[in-house]
């Protein structure tokens, strides 16, 4: 039986968060719930759902729908982490790159990539 990687996982700041749901053939839908870091949507909580996502083995991409000129990219691994049951902070985490894409006014790009490790959030038992 196939690891059931669903769930909830860390983003970038406290409160912000990934939720994964693995659907048929490794298709991939959920989103990331961050805070808004622009002029317009400092503060606010921004909701950017999946455009696509794909889950082959433990190989994990995503690309988000773009929310005031910014989208993200993910692409690496989802893997056992620390935690030692599904209840536990970090069971699983996802590693690798995420890229943040950004358009200004100008629709000049700007993309910033960085290395992560998202830890899925505790599960109810």
């Amino acid at each position: 039986m196939a690891e059931n990687y669903s769930g909830m996982y860390s983003f970038l700041q406290d409160g912000e968060f990934v939720q994964i749901t693995v659907e048929d053939e490794g298709r991939v839908t959920g989103f990331i719930s961050r805070y808004g870091d622009s002029e317009s949507d400092r503060g606010a909580f921004l909701d950017q759902f999946f455009k696509q996502g794909k889950l082959n083995g433990n190989k994990l991409s995503f690309t988000t729908e773009t929310v005031h000129g910014v989208w993200y990219d993910f692409k690496g691994t989802i893997e056992r982490g620390d935690g030692k049951t599904l209840e536990d902070q970090g069971y699983y985490v996802l590693k690798g790159t995420l890229t943040e894409n950004r358009t200004d006014a100008n629709q000049k790009l700007a993309s910033k990539s960085r290395e992560v490790i998202l830890k899925s959030f505790p599960r109810e038992a």
